[in-house]
């Protein structure tokens, strides 16, 4: 198993960056099954975009997770990004186009770098709280580029739908006083409908009308603790997508809040049932 923490100068953000990648080589596994041609010119593999919650980086789930061991067991490779806490969002002023950074110039460069597929059907985008706005977004937006969306304890935001509601075994309390989000002027913005209007940044409005258009939608999954701030607007948007016709699934889990034990149990779940994985690496006629 390789894990490679990758900095590059990035022309939308305006300034070096950095991204973790996991790529599954040869394992102790392989050679118990007799696969001892496991590097091969031309070969893939399907490909997860992992994306971090507010004040983490790329690193956090090397840290927090058994991401390395889930991916090596599911022979995926998995590209972490760091977000620098903008809410994978266009700025509104400067150079820095963290939206634009993700779906457009990360792709083509860690596809011309590292041996992954860019198929459709190969490639998936999953995120924590603040990254399951990006991997909404990102999934949402580019119906023909992601196969699956996975939400951790999230969803996109969108006006007039609580970020933060304070919960108890699976009822929350709107009564509450909304704390403060540490995430700057942009997780403020795109609260705002004005804001939002036309633009990427109104990520429901675009995953309505690409239902109503017939395109061909990624599948929608969610895993929330009922004890998570998050649980409204987790379930909120799963309902309204499972309504537009999406094909969703989720899981509320007792007892959990909003913690990296949910968090990894979720990863190990989702690419080892959830998601449309083949657990296997892709060589040239095999696809």
């Amino acid at each position: 198993m390789a894990v490679i923490h990758f900095n590059f100068l990035s022309k939308m953000l305006g300034m070096m960056t950095n991204v973790t990648v996991i790529i599954p080589t040869f394992s102790f596994t392989d050679s118990y099954y007799g696969r001892d041609q496991v590097y091969v010119n031309g070969m893939k593999y399907q490909t997860l975009y992992l994306l971090h919650g507010g004040s983490g980086d790329d690193c956090d789930y090397i840290h927090n997770t058994n991401i390395v061991r889930y991916a090596e067991e599911n022979k995926v490779a998995v590209i972490m990004p760091n977000d620098y806490n903008q809410v994978y969002t266009d700025a509104v002023d400067g150079p820095a186009q963290y939206y634009t950074f993700l779906v457009d110039e990360l792709p083509k460069v860690m596809g011309a770098i590292f041996p992954i597929s860019q198929k459709r059907e190969d490639t998936f985008v999953a995120g924590l709280s603040m990254g399951s706005h990006g991997a909404m977004k990102m999934g949402i937006t580019n119906p023909d580029k992601f196969a699956a969306v996975l939400c951790m304890s999230g969803s996109a935001t969108r006006p007039g739908v609580r970020t933060v509601v304070p919960t108890k075994d699976g009822v929350p309390d709107f009564d509450c006083p909304l704390p403060p989000i540490p995430l700057g002027k942009i997780a403020r913005l795109i609260e705002e409908p004005d804001f939002i209007k036309g633009t990427v940044n109104d990520v429901f409005g675009i995953a309505k009308a690409n239902a109503e258009a017939g395109k061909e939608l990624p599948e929608m999954f969610f895993r929330v603790g009922d004890c998570d701030h998050a649980l409204f607007r987790a379930t909120r948007a799963e309902k309204d997508l499972r309504e537009w016709g999406y094909k969703t699934r989720i899981e509320v889990v007792k007892g959990m809040g909003h913690e990296w034990d949910l968090w990894d149990d979720t990863l190990r779940l989702a690419l080892s049932e959830w998601l449309p994985l083949k657990h296997r690496i892709l060589y040239p006629g095999e696809e």
